[in-house]
């Protein structure tokens, strides 16, 4: 075999017996033990802000699953016979993904995880006061690879949960993740991630919130960008969505009324994309004006949701912080891959 341009992983992964933990466990220095996102919710929770009640599935539970079911061992050798290949063909990585993914899909989650799972999410049930209560699966990566893997919504039921925790781990292999992985020289036969599994929203309207500016890097002024219905349609980039910029020192608010011509709503099981709602709400601003708190420490960006009917109590699913600010910044793929072209041309991460 000829030498590697990029390590295969070796050795087994000294795993924990606790491989499911609920947010208020959880703090920003667990990064690593479940993926930023579920470290910076549990870190939100602690800091007393509104997040959706829900539980973490750690690294470690990725880790069981591929050795159990023989996942891992397929994908190794997948890899190795392969890895020339890999390097240099766009069109290999994407057999590679179809392939791993695959593999990895085709694999139930073992009992004991299974019943793990279910218990947990049993438990979230009779938190909300919901039987089957519908919930996000998000992924959760140690490192930082924004809109890269998947996100399932309205997840309703134990088995159907199983399948789309299953199915999150898998998109750690999408061939964007992979391209990344070997653009980094980072292992491409594993990829351990967590799982953020939280209960869902029926958002009246949602969005996302940068407290910095990001084409300039100015630190005085919040930028808040939302839809109708659930946020997926701003991340993806869908539509053009309203935009506030808010001054930080006086409270002003810069507005623009984005075309909303779409938004994404449940469905009995799954989220759909519908353009069919009243017309003034194409018109009409979905945020009221009202007092933004500041947020604490670097520059971040956070995604956050209000529920209906007039309560206007929001929540937040994430935060992520911002690499690098300064002036003339531009964020690079690395941090916020998708691009959305806009009267002003901001970057959007998924």
């Amino acid at each position: 075999m000829s030498g590697l341009s990029f390590p295969i992983a070796e050795g087994k992964i000294t795993m924990t017996d606790k491989w499911i933990y609920w947010f208020d466990e959880l703090r920003s220095e667990h990064n690593d033990m479940v993926g930023k996102k579920c470290a910076n919710l549990g870190e939100m929770v602690h800091l007393g802000m509104r997040v959706p009640p829900g539980f973490a599935i750690s690294v470690d539970g990725y880790e069981q699953f591929m050795e159990a079911t023989g996942a891992g061992a397929e994908i190794r050798e997948f890899v190795q016979q392969n890895q020339d290949e890999l390097i240099n063909k766009v069109e290999k990585q994407i057999e590679a993904s179809r392939f791993i993914r695959g593999v990895i899909e085709s694999k139930p989650m073992p009992a004991d995880m299974a019943h793990a799972l279910w218990n947990h999410y049993g438990r979230l049930c009779e938190q909300t006061s919901c039987e089957d209560v519908p919930v996000a699966a998000r992924s959760s990566g140690a490192v930082s690879m924004p809109g890269q893997m998947e996100t399932y919504l309205n997840v309703r039921g134990k088995k159907d949960l199983a399948d789309k925790v299953v199915r999150v781990w898998g998109s750690a292999f999408t061939t964007r993740a992979i391209a990344f992985r070997l653009e980094k020289g980072m292992a491409l036969d594993k990829a351990p991630i967590g799982v953020a599994v939280l209960k869902m929203i029926n958002a009246r309207c949602a969005g996302v919130t940068l407290t910095v500016l990001p084409v300039t890097g100015d630190l005085s002024k919040i930028v808040v960008e939302g839809n109708w219905g659930l946020g997926e349609s701003v991340v993806s980039g869908e539509i053009t969505p309203d935009n506030f910029v808010v001054d930080k020192q006086s409270g002003e608010i810069a507005t623009t009324i984005g075309s909303k011509t779409k938004m994404v709503v449940y469905k009995d099981a799954g989220t759909r994309m519908v353009s069919k709602f009243p017309r003034i709400c194409r018109t009409a601003p979905v945020w009221p004006k009202r007092k933004l708190k500041k947020s604490r420490g670097s520059p971040k960006w956070l995604k956050l949701i209000l529920t209906p009917p007039r309560t206007w109590s929001g929540s937040l699913i994430r935060t992520n912080p911002f690499r690098k600010i300064s002036t003339g910044f531009k964020p690079g793929p690395q941090n916020l891959p998708r691009k959305r072209k806009t009267k002003t041309n901001t970057w959007l991460s998924s």
